[in-house]
């Protein structure tokens, strides 16, 4: 199954905490396909006004979809990232964006992620990777939503994450 991770940082090393992502996803077996490039982003709902860097990876697996977000969460915490605040600021978070065509609506895990397609921060990097896929909810692609999101908040291309090769 192919899956989409988002992965965000708005703390200290925040390119470092991107590569501390990549990596621990590696490690746990969730081998990235594909890596759009970096973009700084404004925050959204978030108590501090500090700026994200984001950035989404394609990945294949034929884990269950909670087995992926534990792993994810457990990649969060290897970094050090602790849950206090919805939106507080945090040295990475990765979102589990969607897994193939699954649906799922679960207490802690819905797919599609629900809030992916009003988000710039997530649509522009995942733009780059899959600009064909489609929203379940009104048929649009990618591509479509993003171009129909207003610009602010803003998101601004920074290049591609120094990382090495992917396997």
């Amino acid at each position: 199954m192919r899956a989409y991770v988002a992965l965000g940082s708005n703390l200290g090393d925040r390119e470092g905490f991107l590569r501390e992502g990549v990596a621990g996803m590696r490690r746990r077996g969730l081998v990235p396909r594909g890596l759009s490039s970096v973009w700084e982003t404004e925050p959204v709902d978030s108590p501090e006004p500090l700026w994200f860097l984001n950035m989404v990876a394609e990945v294949e697996t034929e884990l269950a979809p909670r087995r992926v977000l534990e792993l994810l969460l457990d990649v969060e915490r290897e970094v050090g990232r602790v849950r206090t605040v919805r939106n507080a600021p945090r040295a990475l978070d990765l979102d589990l964006l969607l897994l193939d065509d699954l649906r799922m609506d679960d207490a802690g895990l819905t797919l599609p992620h629900p809030r992916m397609w009003m988000r710039r921060f997530v649509l522009a990097p995942l733009a780059e990777l899959a600009p064909e896929l489609r929203d379940p909810a009104t048929g649009k692609t990618v591509a479509q939503a993003l171009a129909a999101l207003p610009s602010s908040p803003a998101a601004r291309p920074v290049g591609p994450l120094y990382n090495p090769p992917l396997s």
